[in-house]
């Protein structure tokens, strides 16, 4: 396996753990849980869209890399 197919790999895995997140602390809030679980879904949420674009970035770089 590649270096560029495990960096992907890892990338996919966090955003869907940081997704997970999301959902968990939002079903918290919804059983009454404090604010602290809604921030944590929002940063949860706003930590999955930064690796999605991190993760549209990495396979834009490395479209022209021969070698990886």
């Amino acid at each position: 396996m590649s270096l560029k197919a495990v960096h992907v790999l890892f990338i996919t895995l966090a955003t869907a753990l940081s997704l997970g997140l999301a959902w968990w602390g939002w079903q918290q809030v919804r059983l009454g849980g404090g604010g602290g679980y809604l921030a944590l879904s929002v940063l949860a949420v706003a930590a999955a869209a930064a690796l999605l674009v991190y993760g549209w970035w990495f396979l834009r770089k490395m479209k022209d890399v021969s070698y990886l």
